[in-house]
């Protein structure tokens, strides 16, 4: 397919603004650590979470396959009066287990399955294992309270462990790796095309006026620009950001700060030809201001070749971030691609085989970066009638 990269822009910004609500909090602990995806083992225990309210009385859990690893319930019950009830846990036989006797108001639950009395009011030994009982088949089981009066409020939290869980499973923290992976697309595009942009409006300022004005603002703008063409860019990124800060806005800033010469050139060549085409004389002659002339016209002129510009751009501030975020040089409490690659890193998730925590970032920022210079590419085809198929080598 042709345009494969215009559909792969067109989810992606898709994602950005609406998959981090969708998907919800990144931040959030959803399963064991360093469980794997679903679609791995399915032999391997599921990992769960699920949040209720136990106002209505009942909480029911389709569970198929072997038991999970742990299980933990933790909540807050409140009642009107003093209660005199029991936190039961149903087995789909009809069965029912006693998991906490309600006896106080509000009542705080916090129950796991490895405690060993808990184990013991199940009849399992100092050693035995406490799954196999609340979870002996598949089917249908029920987290239910018994007793009066019934509870004003009852918000629990049920954590099922296991080895595998979700789409991507879970990194070192517990946290889903797909949440991680659609809060970073968020951050990764947002950053990549505010710094790209910021270098282009850099760039088409000081090209315009260094080839319109020519002199000493053209001699003064190239030299700066050879200056810092020549400085080595990432060194000096990792000052600036260990000394400025450590925001998502200091580091599209700097990123733009650092992208705008070769832009500047480009508008450069281009402002030279026009100053000298018979219309800008003419206006000149007419006494046309500069800032009419650079508005009205060579503005106008200059935005096909910024808009190849800007897309072949992005995927080097994308990159540009990636390895500031992999170096360490970023805000830790922005989850980015970059920053899910360091976490990767710093746990040993290279040398433990945890591909799951590599792939996704990895694979996302590729195929982002291939899908803007393919774009820029068309779009350069189109501005550029020599680069065309079929048209004159």
């Amino acid at each position: 397919m042709r345009f494969w990269w215009l559909w792969l822009l067109c989810a992606a910004a898709f994602g950005a603004l609406f998959g981090p609500a969708l998907v919800g909090n990144p931040g959030d602990s959803a399963a064991s650590p360093f469980c794997t995806p679903l679609w791995t083992d399915r032999k391997a225990p599921m990992a769960r979470e699920h949040r209720f309210s136990l106002a209505k009385g009942t909480f029911p859990l389709r569970w198929t396959g072997p038991p999970p690893e742990n299980m933990a319930l933790e909540g807050r019950l409140t009642f009107p009066g003093k209660p005199d009830g029991k936190l039961l846990w149903e087995l789909p036989s009809g069965e029912t287990l006693l998991l906490q006797r309600i006896t106080d108001t509000p009542e705080r639950i916090d129950m796991d399955a490895r405690d060993l009395m808990f184990r013991k009011s199940l009849g399992v030994g100092l050693l035995g294992d406490a799954m196999p009982v609340l979870f002996p088949t598949a089917g249908t089981y029920r987290i239910r309270y018994e007793g009066e009066p019934a509870p004003l409020s009852a918000q629990m939290r049920l954590s099922l462990a296991g080895s595998r869980y979700g789409l991507l499973g879970t990194d070192q923290q517990g946290r889903d790796v797909f949440r991680l992976f659609v809060a970073g697309l968020r951050v990764s595009l947002m950053v990549g095309i505010a710094a790209t942009l910021l270098a282009t409006t850099l760039g088409l300022a000081a090209g315009l006026l260094s080839g319109y004005l020519g002199g000493v603002v053209d001699s003064a703008v190239m030299r700066l620009v050879d200056l810092l063409l020549s400085i080595p860019v990432l060194p000096i990124m990792m000052v600036l950001t260990g000394f400025w800060g450590k925001g998502l806005w200091q580091l599209v800033l700097i990123l733009g700060g650092f992208a705008w010469m070769g832009t500047a050139r480009v508008v450069r060549s281009m402002a030279l030809t026009l100053r000298e085409a018979p219309f800008v004389e003419e206006l000149n002659a007419l006494g046309a201001p500069t800032h009419y002339i650079l508005r009205r016209h060579l503005v106008p002129e200059a935005m096909p070749l910024l808009l190849a510009q800007i897309a072949l751009g992005v995927p080097g501030a994308i990159l540009a971030e990636t390895g500031l975020s992999f170096l360490g040089l970023t805000d830790p409490r922005v989850i980015s691609w970059g920053r899910m690659l360091h976490e990767a890193h710093a746990f040993g998730a290279f040398s433990a085989g945890a591909w799951w925590l590599i792939l996704p970032p990895g694979v996302g920022i590729t195929l982002l970066c291939l899908a803007f210079m393919h774009m820029g590419r068309f779009l350069e085809e189109r501005t550029d009638p020599r680069l065309r198929r079929g048209g004159m080598s």
